[in-house]
């Protein structure tokens, strides 16, 4: 076993006192052992870092789009750092010419763009808060998003603009301008007449301000830069706060975390932005490619193109969910089981000689050359050709998936974990450790991690083998939640921020993530589930008793266990000419099937969203009981206790989901 560390300890364990659980000892990466990165020179805010490199590369490619040309999607055509800065620059005169004033809040609604980036670095410019609109968090979510930030202005991408206008008459008491990122229709113009507002296509915007020149706002470290709203537990999304210093600290700790690998960025990087720009984990990759003159490619926006466009723009850092990664792998797996045998039998025999000699040590370009070029190096062209590493977030990405690709892609293929109120990247894993495998890695050089204990889940911080909720602490943090001080104050405690993960440190360092403190978890496409909410949903069904929702980060939909109403199925089964006992009745695919629909149609007419649909049930004759250890005194569920219960039962109902 190696005795590498890639932790220092920089401050005690504290024991458990007063009702206050106890604290592991305060953790940093070794990589910031003497102190963590300083401020890098005049960046103090996202401005600063796209306008230090516009100076410093003015012509390099930072914008790339495929454009359409006679029906087909042609190569991507680029523009400079200067050019975008040019209408950068022309963007932000206009939206002062609107009216809107530095500390206004400015929405940004649609898929990955040019037009994205550069109403992103408007508001940079002038000093106003960008406010991603997305819609995943729910029809009522953009509405919800616009009245509690006040947008006053907002940049929406063409196919998206109906979508605004159903937030109509409501949103009207703030949004009072819309622009698109493309054209807008007459019936469009009509329509935004009717409600009162002024509604531009983009060029037609840019040139609003062209006659006005307005200073640009000196900004400082601690102004806000954007509020990201992320999805609650329960009731409305939140706003969180993110500030200049937040970012540009972020940055210094990527610079200091690749550099320690070898692995630097450099103008010549090449990125491929498809993960949404509305949410973090993007934004500060995209950050990171500006401040060093590199080149971002905007995708086609559709996620069966990906791989075409992968091939056309050879990009050198990608990005992904596990969701993405987990296609490829299936893909690959396709490809090889279709091979003959003789390809198949050199695949398995290359693809085990080099991950034995990765697992003892090696680096991954060292671990096997004559594989890697006749076997692996087609993989690599596959992605470009060009790919050096593969950063994976968002979800738990399976193992089996990140050891095939850390072999087959010839690339570093490393995990992370961060959360919007921590600026993203948090714990990511190294290059070229093997034993990091399943961990999301040590913590990023630019804070401090913690483990607390969480007693009543059996998790102990200052135990031989260190699990509990992980925390947070350092200028990466959020400024809070949006006029939800109660809700700040609940997760920041003493500068340490409370993640609602529980995780594991390893002895080399690094994280693993093994639970979830509260009721909330992810599935694997990254979107959260409220389970005890969708209970309260589903509980609605009065054929049923009781039930419990279960998924998981590797899955991407959700299944029940429930305690049918004895009277109801007798009764369903009696019309419809179904035999047998209550418990026989139980097991029948009939009555499942009956029992689905009527969950199926309680969530439709709540209106839930796709995936918070239950794909299948099992029913349990017997309702979930204190003797089974299923329920507390005050019967509330316990979930780890059900989860072991009925881990067979949830096994086959993925199984059998999964063959159809």
């Amino acid at each position: 076993m190696s005795t590498k560390k890639f932790i220092v300890e920089v401050e005690p364990a504290i024991e458990a006192k007063d009702g206050k659980p106890s604290m592991g000892p305060v953790y940093r990466s070794v990589f910031a052992k003497d102190g963590f990165p300083p401020p890098i020179d005049g960046l103090d805010s996202c401005w600063d870092v796209f306008r230090l490199s516009v100076e410093k590369y003015p012509n390099n490619r930072m914008l790339g789009t495929r454009e359409l040309v006679n029906g087909k999607h042609g190569p991507y055509v680029w523009l400079t750092y200067k050019q975008v800065y040019d209408k950068v620059i022309r963007v932000g005169n206009a939206i002062r010419a609107c009216g809107v004033e530095p500390g206004g809040r400015c929405g940004i609604y649609g898929a990955n763009c040019a037009e994205w980036v550069m109403s992103m670095e408007a508001c940079n410019a002038h000093g106003l808060y960008c406010v991603p609109l997305y819609d995943t968090l729910g029809a009522g979510a953009v509405e919800f998003i616009i009245c509690h930030a006040e947008v006053t202005i907002a940049f929406v991408e063409e196919k998206k603009i109906p979508e605004l206008f159903k937030t109509f008459p409501a949103a009207g008491e703030y949004l009072k301008t819309i622009v698109s990122f493309g054209k807008v229709n007459p019936e469009q113009r009509e329509q935004a007449g009717n409600f009162g507002l002024s509604i531009h296509s983009w060029d037609e915007f840019l040139s609003l301000g062209d006659d006005k020149h307005f200073e640009l706002p000196l900004k400082k470290k601690s102004d806000i830069c954007t509020i990201m709203y992320t999805s609650g537990t329960t009731g409305d999304p939140k706003g969180v706060l993110i500030s200049n210093n937040s970012i540009v600290t972020l940055i210094a700790g990527v610079h200091r975390l690749l550099g320690s690998a070898n692995e630097s960025l450099n103008t010549h990087d090449v990125y491929l932005s498809f993960l949404p720009l509305a949410h973090i984990f993007d934004r500060v990759i995209e950050e990171c490619f500006i401040n060093h003159g590199a080149s971002i490619g905007f995708w086609r926006g559709d996620v069966k193109l990906l791989v075409e466009d992968i091939g056309e723009l050879k990009p050198t850092i990608f990005c992904a969910v596990p969701r993405v990664l987990d296609r490829i792998y299936s893909g690959l797996q396709q490809k090889i089981a279709a091979g003959g045998f003789i390809k198949r039998n050199l695949f398995n025999f290359a693809y085990n000689y080099k991950l034995h000699n990765m697992k003892a040590g090696l680096k991954h370009s060292e671990a096997s050359p004559l594989s890697d070029k006749i076997v692996f190096s087609k993989v690599k062209q596959g992605l470009g050709g060009n790919v050096r590493i593969i950063l994976s977030g968002a979800a738990p990405l399976a193992s089996h998936v990140e050891e095939y690709l850390k072999v087959v892609t010839c690339s570093h293929v490393l995990q992370g974990y961060g959360l919007t109120e921590t600026c993203a990247g948090t714990f990511v894993s190294l290059p070229n450790e093997m034993d990091m495998l399943g961990t999301v890695g040590p913590p990023v050089p630019n804070l401090d991690a913690r483990l607390e204990s969480v007693p009543e889940m059996n998790y102990d911080a200052v135990s031989s083998k260190p699990q509990g909720e992980i925390c947070i602490r350092g200028d990466v943090l959020f400024s809070g939640y949006f006029k939800r001080e109660d809700l700040t104050k609940e997760v920041l405690v003493d500068g340490w921020f409370h993640t609602g993960d529980i995780g594991e440190w390893q002895p080399d360092g690094s994280m693993k993530i093994i639970d979830r403190k509260k009721n909330i978890f992810k599935l694997s496409q990254g979107e959260y589930v409220a389970v005890e909410n969708l209970e309260n949903v589903y509980g609605l069904v009065s054929d049923i008793d009781a039930v419990w929702i279960y998924g998981n980060s590797f899955e991407s939909y959700l299944v029940a266990v429930a305690n049918p109403n004895k009277q109801a199925v007798e009764r369903y089964a009696e019309a419809h000419g179904i035999s047998g006992d209550f418990e026989s009745l139980c097991e029948n695919p009939k009555i499942k099937e009956y029992i689905l629909g009527e969950l199926t149609k309680i969530g439709k007419e709540k209106k839930l969203k796709g995936f918070e649909f239950v794909k299948a049930v099992h029913l349990d004759p017997v309702p979930f009981d204190m003797e089974r250890d299923l329920l507390t005194p005050t019967f509330k569920k316990k979930r780890p206790q059900m989860l072991k219960y009925y881990k067979d039962v949830i096994d086959n109902m993925y199984k059998t989901i999964n063959k159809k």
